[in-house]
């Protein structure tokens, strides 16, 4: 409320938790987003008991955010900075959970937008990308995914992938059971339509 009543600043709250907020200036240049996020962090600080005391961390020119401690974009921690940072949370191109070939193509595409705003460009890479992947013009490594596993966790009808390669390889010799929260590579192979996961991971 202090920071979208204050008649100067003309900002807006777009998210906030228990020590954050993403403060959206629209229209506004980075050097005028840099002054008034300090002024914003000086003036909370100020009015706040003792030792609370809010920094002015960086700004985001562009950004997305996607939903809650999910977001992407070009970060400038200093006014005087002139190359940016790409800064991704919680998304597919830094998540563990998701393959190389999808957090390569996906970071590509978010700079390609930040930094030429060509959707058309976007399309013709994307479509460059799939081809080359339907021709086999790919290395598997990039379709590896790695998972932690648990053995003994799990209830029968929710058996992960990489519980399921796991346990495929301990049948084939007892000796490749991981070890607790350990992550196990697998690819997900090609089947006949309606085959369930478990016959689709190797």
């Amino acid at each position: 409320r202090k920071v979208e009543a204050h008649p100067d600043w003309k900002a807006k709250v777009v998210y906030g938790d228990t020590d954050s907020l993403f403060v959206l200036l629209d229209g506004r240049t980075r050097d005028e987003a840099f002054r008034i996020g300090k002024e914003i962090a000086d003036e909370i600080t100020r009015i706040s008991p003792a030792p609370v005391k809010l920094k002015m961390e960086k700004v985001y020119h562009p950004c997305m955010l996607v939903t809650k401690k999910r977001y992407v974009g070009y970060a400038y921690e200093d006014p005087k900075q002139s190359t940016p940072i790409f800064d991704a949370k919680g998304i597919e191109t830094v998540r563990r959970d998701s393959c190389p070939a999808v957090a390569k193509i996906m970071e590509k595409s978010l700079r390609m937008l930040y930094e030429t705003n060509n959707l058309t460009e976007i399309k013709q890479y994307l479509q460059r990308q799939w081809r080359r992947i339907l021709s086999g013009h790919v290395s598997v490594q990039d379709f590896v995914f790695a998972k932690e596993v648990r053995l003994g966790s799990y209830s029968a009808q929710t058996i992960p992938p990489a519980a399921i390669v796991a346990s495929k390889a301990m049948a084939a010799d007892p000796r490749a059971e991981p070890r607790y929260g350990e992550r196990v590579p697998f690819v997900v192979v090609h089947a006949p339509p309606g085959a369930r996961l478990v016959d689709m991971v190797v």
